[in-house]
């Protein structure tokens, strides 16, 4: 009797545990998601013109997977940055431009994702086209990788300009040939962009806004990019021409986590 009462007090014991576990995973699960503040809005709901490309919702970005967070492929950002988006917008519709974002608001677990990515370093598969000349393990030190991203505050944005009529840029299909980020327009991977030097996402000096071996129509498109945002209100990063924070920012110390998606706006829920 001694010997099945304590191997009955075992058993209880060991089904009160994966009780306990099932029960602290349901509650897990149960947690709801983050929220964006209510000035947060899709892009779309303000300039419904504008080209969206989100590459983080896709695999071709230099990760080389979809990045978390992004649940669905909407640009979102501050109503006051995308009010200046819209201003900037119409400056180009006039002179026959559109813009194209790549990215928008940024959600903290995206960030961490790319750390993690840049912390394996047997991890290269996207190298030969965004990183060609980097070494990994100087993501970090050259500034390229950081633990907190202006994108997670809500009101900056990677974007390009488009000359109209705008074509669709083709899908990318994972494993094709890959093409420095720096190569000519007509060699590198399909972007309906006007030619700015280097692609999107570039990890090279070449990509520095005023690099001065970038000249001609290639730096003329900078430029034009450059003076169209900062006209309404923005701030170029200079290490990256596509690169823009609205200024002031709403939130310059917050750092948001929602996801991207319809769901986590106000407006759209």
């Amino acid at each position: 009797m001694t010997r099945l009462s304590t191997a009955v007090r075992g058993l209880v014991t060991t089904l009160a545990a994966l009780l306990a576990v099932t029960a602290a995973s349901a509650t897990a699960q149960a947690k709801p998601e983050p929220k964006a503040p209510k000035d947060f809005v899709a892009l779309r709901s303000v300039d419904p013109t504008i080209i969206q490309e989100m590459r983080y919702f896709t695999t071709h970005n230099f990760v080389g997977e979809h990045i978390d967070g992004y649940r669905q492929p909407i640009c979102i950002l501050t109503r006051t940055a995308a009010e200046a988006l819209h201003k900037a917008q119409t400056r180009l519709l006039r002179q026959g431009y559109t813009l194209k974002v790549y990215d928008c608001y940024r959600p903290q677990r995206a960030v961490d994702h790319f750390v993690r990515w840049a912390e394996d370093l047997d991890d290269q598969a996207m190298k030969a086209e965004f990183y060609p000349q980097v070494d990994k393990t100087r993501l970090f030190e050259d500034g390229y990788i950081a633990e907190k991203s202006g994108h997670s505050r809500g009101s900056t944005m990677d974007l390009t300009i488009v000359r109209l009529p705008a074509v669709p840029t083709r899908p990318y299909v994972p494993g094709e040939t890959l093409v420095p980020c720096y190569a000519p327009k007509d060699e590198r991977f399909p972007d309906n962009s006007v030619d700015m030097g280097t692609g999107f996402d570039c990890f090279d000096t070449l990509a520095h806004t005023l690099d001065p071996r970038v000249q001609g129509s290639r730096r003329a498109n900078r430029l034009l990019l450059k003076s169209t945002l900062e006209g309404t209100g923005f701030v170029n990063l200079p290490e990256e021409w596509w690169h823009f924070t609205y200024k002031p920012e709403p939130y310059p110390d917050t750092y948001f986590d929602f996801p991207v998606s319809k769901k986590s706006l106000t407006s759209c829920r």
